[in-house]
């Protein structure tokens, strides 16, 4: 699903002229689609990753109401403390997330800011 940050630069290099090709492609055009398509992905990523939080979260929260009720099941202490991780290792994600985020926009900006003016709102 980072398809289109882990090549942003590349897209970038062969898509958008340097100032001695400008004439020749039509650089604004080519950054509102690349622009929206990391506003696409982004969005699209953000929110697969807060799902699973979501249903990992209600696992966790069933886990928890039943080991209260149970304390003596090792077995389902055992899968409480793997669902937690898993939750916590998706909240991380939200974290690298940002991180990816922030790079491509630094990078889009770098290369299309003379060409490209993003809606304010976003």
């Amino acid at each position: 699903m980072r398809t289109i940050d882990d090549r942003i630069v590349h897209e970038l290099n062969t898509t958008v002229p340097t100032a001695s090709f400008a004439g020749k492609i039509d650089a604004s055009q080519t950054c509102k689609q690349l622009y929206e398509s990391l506003m696409a992905a982004h969005a699209s990523r953000d929110k697969v990753i807060k799902n699973c939080i979501a249903q990992t979260s209600a696992v966790v929260k069933s886990l928890r109401e039943e080991r209260e009720k149970n304390l003596d099941d090792l077995t389902l202490l055992k899968q409480l403390r793997k669902e937690q991780t898993k939750l916590k290792w998706m909240q991380s994600e939200l974290n690298v997330e940002e991180v990816v985020n922030d790079r491509s926009w630094k990078v889009f900006n770098e290369r299309c800011r003379i060409h490209f003016k993003p809606p304010k709102n976003e």
